[in-house]
Parts: C-alpha cells; structure tokens; sequence
C-alpha cells in the first residue's frame, strides 16, 4: 500500500515507519522540513503545513493516512501557553490533513489518527473499554483528546474509515516515559509514586506498531482501539516489577505532592491513572507480543 504518516519522525512514527518498509509498503512521511524526496531508505518526504506546500499530487492514491503529529505532552510544564500548544497543533495537523484528503481524486481507505487513554479521565474504581459511555473527564488531557478525536471524526463524513488510536503508556527503552520512570531505579532510589494505588495501562512499543498494522490489515476495525496491554498494573505493581527485572532496590517512595510541585498538572500523567483494556483489538483476534509486564520490561532492559 502507499502509506502517508504525519509525525513519523517522531517516536511512535520512526518505528512504525521500519515495520511498513519492511512489510514493503509505500511510505510518503509529511515533514515541514525540505527534504531528499527520494533517500537511499526508500521514503519519501512531502512538505505540508507551509504556505509553499504542493503536495497533493505527490499523495494522489494513498491509501492509508496515519496522523502522530503534535507536541508532545511530556515536555515542559503544562502552563497556558503549553496547553494551546499542546491542543492546537493536534488540531491543526489533523485539520490539514482533512484539507489534504478532500482534494484528492481518490479518496484514503483509511485514516488512523493518534489519541490517548487520557480521554476517559482518571479513576482508580473503574475499567474503561471502548464501547462503555463512562463520559470523559474534566481534566485538560481528557478535554484536549475528546476535542481531537472530534476533528479526526470528520473524516467519516468523507466515507473514510477513521481509527482512534488511544495509547496508553507506550514502553520503550529509549523513549517515552519509561527512561524517566527508570532512572531512580537505576539510581538505586526507586520506590512508590504517590499511593501506589493508582493503574497504570501500559503497551510496549512493539505491539503499538503491530497493532497499527493488524488494523491496517482489518478493514471491519474502526473508532476508538485502546492500545493498551490487556493486563494493566497499579503503579506499586509496576515498581515493583521494574525493580526486581533491573535488580534494584524498591524503597524509596515518592510523594504525591512533591510530584505535583515538580511537575504541576503534568503531574496526573504518573499520580492519577485508569484501568482500559483492550476490547476491541482482543475482540477482532490481535494477539499481544507481549501481554504480560514482566516480560516486556525483560525484553526491553535485556
């Protein structure tokens, strides 16, 4: 297939961008930067998002659009100004690639577009799957998600299947936020965050980018798919498990409000939490590389 990615010189991007080459599919990456539009790694950069863009032929018969693109939520404390940001850039990479797509002769098959479990809100009670209507939360993530997967839903309006991509805490040794939730245990001062109470509903980067390629494959698929391992840990469970696959001590425990006035709001993303499985894939046969913590925290620190 021909695929064109937003974001994917991100960190999610990257990796899926390897798996489609090497399941030899046509990649075309969206870049506001110039770049060689025909590299020795076989993808193609399209310039978009700039007023000298003219990208529409070059995407002419795309298949499949996937949207990453958007500041990331981890850098930086979330003050008024990193909110907007934070928000409008999910909504305008989303808006343009709508632009994109209703100018095109041929229509996408598909659009997969980036979101979080974030959007359920946080709980430490309740087990959230796609199909319950818990209602969103209150909180600047979940607003900020339900406003993008509002966006992205109109691609529907143009008859293309549209997929929500809820990512919960994606593990991987050198991105996300394992490396920070690592480093105090590598430090030998690892411990319980917070209560310890709160879940955590992590997937390993692995099963994000085969996932995306299961639905890909799927043509039934669409709406929102937690992705998510389809067993989820409290936070203690998760440091604990961490520490034993690191050898490390689990002593140390960090408090809720030293978080809160080190990270300020961004603090919800480790001291708050929800418990999501992942119905949907489950339910259409996906079968997890790894299901089980342990054993994808060995993979990636061995």
């Amino acid at each position: 297939m021909k695929i064109t990615i937003a974001g994917g010189t991100g960190f999610v991007g990257k990796a899926l961008t390897d798996q489609l080459l090497k399941d030899n599919h046509e990649v075309m990456i969206l870049s506001r930067q110039t770049k060689d539009t025909s590299p020795a790694d076989g993808i193609r950069y399209v310039p978009w998002l700039n007023d000298s863009s003219s990208s529409i032929q070059e995407l002419e018969g795309t298949d499949i659009f996937i949207n990453l693109a958007g500041e990331s939520i981890n850098s930086g404390r979330w003050t008024t100004q990193r909110k907007e940001e934070i928000l409008n850039s999910r909504l305008a990479s989303v808006q343009a690639l709508l632009g994109i797509m209703n100018k095109l002769d041929r229509k996408p098959q598909a659009l997969i577009n980036a979101s979080a479990i974030g959007v359920y809100g946080t709980s430490e009670e309740k087990t959230f799957i796609e199909k319950d209507n818990h209602g969103f939360g209150n909180d600047f993530l979940s607003q900020t998600v339900s406003q993008w997967e509002n966006e992205a839903n109109k691609a529907a309006q143009l008859g293309i299947r549209t997929v929500l991509c809820r990512f919960g805490i994606i593990l991987d040794k050198q991105q996300g936020a394992l490396p920070k939730i690592a480093f105090p245990y590598q430090s030998f001062i690892g411990g319980p965050i917070g209560n310890g109470h709160q879940w955590m509903s992590w997937i390993h980067i692995e099963d994000v980018i085969h996932a995306i390629s299961f639905i890909i494959e799927n043509e039934q698929i669409q709406g929102p798919i937690n992705f998510t391992a389809p067993n989820p840990v409290t936070m203690s469970e998760f440091g604990k498990t961490l520490a034993q696959v690191l050898h490390r001590p689990y002593w140390l425990p960090v408090p809720r409000f030293a978080l809160k006035l080190l990270l300020g709001e961004m603090s919800t993303l480790v001291v708050e939490g929800q418990k999501v499985l992942p119905e949907m894939l489950l339910e259409n046969g996906y079968q997890f590389m790894y299901p089980d913590l342990k054993m994808a925290l060995k993979n990636i620190f061995s």
